[in-house]
C-alpha cells in the first residue's frame, strides 16, 4: 500500500506558533476567546484537505499573561464541537490531561464529540507535568512514575468505556418498544490502582467506533504509553537523522506489545514562516521577532541547554567554555538537551537557535512554498515521519498562504490527496476501525 502523507494543523490559541502573532496586523489578540477565529481556521484547513486540527490545552495558566494570550484558554472540545457543526470533513483533535480528570468524563466528552461530528474525533492524552495546573486540584506535583502510572490506566479505562456499548446494541424497535439490547451494553467493573469505574458509558459509538488515540509524551515511559495504546504520536525530533532513530525505535516498541509498527501514525511539530521569497520570508519573521519579548524563549533554551540564561546574548553564540563544561552529547541520542547542544556547537547565534525551534523539539522552516514542501517531502520520503502537524507562525494569514501555495505543490508532487475519500477521522490516517470488547464471540 501507498504511504500518504498526513497534515494537521495547531490552532495555538487562535493565534500561531509565534509569541509576537497575537501583535501582528492581521491578527486579534483576542483569538484566543473568539470561537469564530477558531472556526475559520478550521474551514480554511478543510480547504487544503488537511487530516485534523489541534487544540492543546493544559489546565492552569502556564504563560507569561503579562506578554501576551493564553494558548488554552477555552476548553477543547467545546470549541471542536463549535467547528464539528461548521465543517464536514475536518478531523478534531482535543487535548485532555489524564492527571487532573477522570476517566468517564473525558470517555464520555470525547465519544460524545465524535458521534455529533460523524466520527472525526480524537483525543490527545497527555500527562501535565506543570506545577501551575497541580495547584489548581490541590495536590502536590507527582513525579513522573506517578503520572505515567495513572495516565496508562485512564487510557485503559477510556478505551474499556468507548467499547462498552458492543455492535447492534442500539435496535430501536419502535413497534416492539424494545430500544437496546442489554446484553450487548455491558458495565466495565474496572478496579484498578487508582480507578474505579462502573460503567457503561451513556452513548453507543460513532461511525469510526470510537475517537483516535494520540500521544505526545517524549520521556520513555510516554514511549511505551504510545507503543502499547496510540493510534498516533506528536513527535519532537529536532532533527531528521533523530527523527529517523526515534520512528525505528518506536516502531519496534510497537511490535514489541503484538502491534502492527505500521498501524502507528509519526506526526513531529513543524514550525512555517512563509513568504514569496526567502528573503521575505526573513523578514516576515524579523518583523514578529521585533514584537516579541525573547526572554522566556532565551530562558527556555538555556534550560533545554543546562547554562544559565544572562550568559547568553542573542547575536552571539552560546560562549564556547559554557558548551565545554557541559557533559558530551550524544550524536544518537534523541533527547532536546542533546540535540540543542549539538546545534549550539555548530557556532550558531543564539537568535539563529531560536530561529530554528533548537529546544522546542520542532522542526522549524522560513523559508518560500517551495522550500518548505521541499523540506515536507525530504522528511516524509526518508520514512521517518508519516506528516506533520504545522504550527504557521500565525494563523490568520500563515495558514490560508500554506495552504494555497503549499498544498498545491505537494498534490503536484504525488504526495497529498486532492479529495477526501472518507469522512471519518480514521478512514483520513488510514486506521481500521477498533473492534468492539468482546464482538468476537457475538
Amino acid at each position: 500500500m501507498t504511504r500518504e502523507l498526513h497534515l494537521n494543523v495547531n490552532l495555538l490559541g487562535g493565534l500561531g506558533s509565534h509569541p509576537g502573532a497575537w501583535r501582528w496586523p492581521a491578527a486579534s489578540p483576542l483569538s484566543f476567546v473568539q470561537v469564530d477565529d477558531y472556526v475559520a481556521a478550521a474551514r480554511v484547513a478543510e480547504r487544503g484537505l488537511l487530516d485534523a486540527v489541534f487544540l492543546a490545552d493544559s489546565p492552569g495558566v502556564v504563560q507569561d499573561l503579562a506578554a501576551g494570550p493564553p494558548y488554552n484558554g477555552l476548553e477543547p472540545t467545546l470549541i471542536l464541537t463549535a467547528i464539528a457543526r461548521a465543517t464536514e470533513r475536518i478531523g478534531l483533535i482535543g487535548t485532555a490531561s489524564t492527571s487532573y480528570n477522570e476517566p468517564y468524563n473525558v470517555a464520555r466528552r470525547f465519544l460524545a464529540l465524535d458521534v455529533i461530528s460523524g466520527g472525526r474525533a480524537a483525543w490527545n492524552a497527555v500527562t501535565t507535568y506543570n506545577s501551575n495546573s497541580a495547584r489548581n486540584f490541590g495536590a502536590g506535583e507527582p513525579t513522573r512514575e506517578e503520572r505515567y502510572a495513572r495516565g496508562n490506566e485512564f487510557v485503559d479505562v477510556v478505551r474499556a468505556l468507548w467499547r462498552s456499548w458492543g455492535p447492534g446494541a442500539v435496535v430501536a424497535d419502535v413497534a416492539e418498544g424494545r430500544f437496546a439490547d442489554l446484553s450487548r451494553v455491558e458495565p466495565i467493573a474496572h478496579r484498578g490502582e487508582h480507578f474505579t469505574v462502573h460503567g457503561p458509558l451513556t452513548l453507543p459509538p460513532s461511525p469510526q467506533g470510537h475517537p483516535v488515540i494520540f500521544q505526545a509524551g517524549g520521556a520513555d515511559e510516554g514511549r511505551h504509553l504510545a507503543a502499547r495504546t496510540a493510534d498516533a504520536v506528536f513527535s519532537a525530533p529536532g532533527d531528521l537523522a533523530n527523527a529517523r532513530e526515534a520512528s525505528r525505535a518506536l516502531r519496534e516498541l510497537t511490535a514489541e506489545y503484538g502491534r502492527d509498527p505500521d498501524a502507528i501514525r509519526i506526526l513531529p511539530g513543524l514550525r512555517i514562516t512563509l513568504g514569496g521569497t526567502e528573503r521575505e520570508a526573513y523578514e516576515r519573521r524579523e518583523r514578529l521577532d521585533a514584537l516579541t519579548d525573547l526572554s522566556g524563549p532565551v530562558s527556555y533554551l538555556a534550560l533545554t541547554l543546562g547554562v544559565p540564561p544572562d550568559a547568553l546574548e542573542l547575536d552571539r553564540p552560546v560562549p564556547p567554555e559554557l558548551l565545554a563544561g557541559l557533559a558530551p552529547d550524544a550524536p544518537d541520542s534523541g533527547r532536546a538537551e542533546d540535540v540543542a547542544r549539538r546545534h549550539a556547537r555548530t557556532g550558531l547565534t543564539v537568535r539563529q537557535l531560536l530561529s530554528r525551534g533548537v529546544g522546542t523539539g520542532n522542526v522549524e522552516v522560513v523559508g518560500t512554498p517551495d522550500q518548505v514542501a521541499g523540506l515536507i517531502q525530504r522528511w516524509f520520503e526518508s520514512g521517518a515521519v508519516d506528516g506533520f502537524n504545522l504550527m504557521p507562525d500565525v494563523l490568520a494569514d500563515g495558514l490560508p498562504a500554506f495552504v494555497d501555495h503549499v498544498v498545491p505543490l505537494l498534490q503536484r508532487r504525488g504526495l497529498f490527496r486532492t479529495e477526501y475519500r472518507g469522512t471519518t477521522l480514521r478512514e483520513h490516517y488510514g486506521l481500521p476501525v477498533p473492534v468492539p470488547a468482546g464482538a468476537e464471540g457475538r
